[in-house]
């Protein structure tokens, strides 16, 4: 019965140990803490002032109110468990809220930006499909103005007939009139000459006229 308890004794202190060696403790705020060499602050120390906030790696816990641990720096050694804390201390924490929180804020600003890259190509998109239905209804028109135009076929080409007649009309109506206005202004001419050679024969007749109209001086029969 000794030996089956012994036995428990065993396996429970080394599931103590196994256990204690899967936990991290840290150093509490403000405080340098000696590892000493033994479970005792009468024990040598064989690394001083660890800072708050070190993380150290549990070897051993003990009911003698000290902890063995294993530091950073490979050295093994016994602390004080009231200096030991579960958590991180305030300021590690408080550095990894910030860092979190900036992470956070790049992360918020990415998505912002994410964002407003979408909702200028949300934008872009409204404005191009705008375009696009002011264009199909531009298309739309232009297609039934075209099918108006071919339904009326026969009258355009009998109407673009007419307006063919009526300009070779009018061209022909204008080189009548060009012939006419000729003639009009060879007959002035004509005319022209006709009165410049009666207005020289009238001249040659006065001046063959006047002479003769004048009295004649009479013989002096006494003379």
């Amino acid at each position: 019965m000794t030996l089956f308890r012994l036995a428990i004794s065993v396996l429970f202190a080394v599931s103590s140990i196994a256990v204690a060696q899967a936990k991290t403790v840290w150093v509490d705020d403000q405080l340098y803490l000696p590892v000493r060499s033994g479970a005792g602050s009468q024990y040598r120390i064989i690394e001083n002032a660890v800072p708050s906030g070190t993380p150290l790696e549990v070897l051993e816990a003990s009911d003698s109110g000290y902890t063995r641990v294993r530091t950073p720096k490979g050295n093994e050694g016994w602390v004080s468990s009231q200096y030991l804390s579960e958590t991180p201390i305030a300021a590690d924490r408080l550095r990894t809220a910030n860092r979190q929180l900036e992470e956070t804020r790049a992360e918020l600003d990415r998505v912002k930006e994410q964002l407003s890259n979408v909702v200028s190509e949300r934008d872009s998109l409204e404005s191009s499909e705008a375009s696009l239905s002011d264009r199909s209804q531009e298309l739309q028109e232009e297609l039934q103005r075209i099918k108006s135009i071919a339904a009326d076929s026969i009258n355009l080409e009998r109407r673009n007939r007419e307006l063919r007649e009526e300009n070779q009309k009018i061209r022909n109506d204008l080189e009548v009139l060009t012939a006419e206005n000729e003639r009009l202004e060879a007959s002035k001419e004509y005319d022209f000459m006709l009165l410049g050679a009666g207005l020289v024969l009238g001249g040659v007749l006065l001046a063959l006229i006047i002479p003769m109209l004048k009295p004649t001086r009479k013989t002096d029969n006494w003379a």
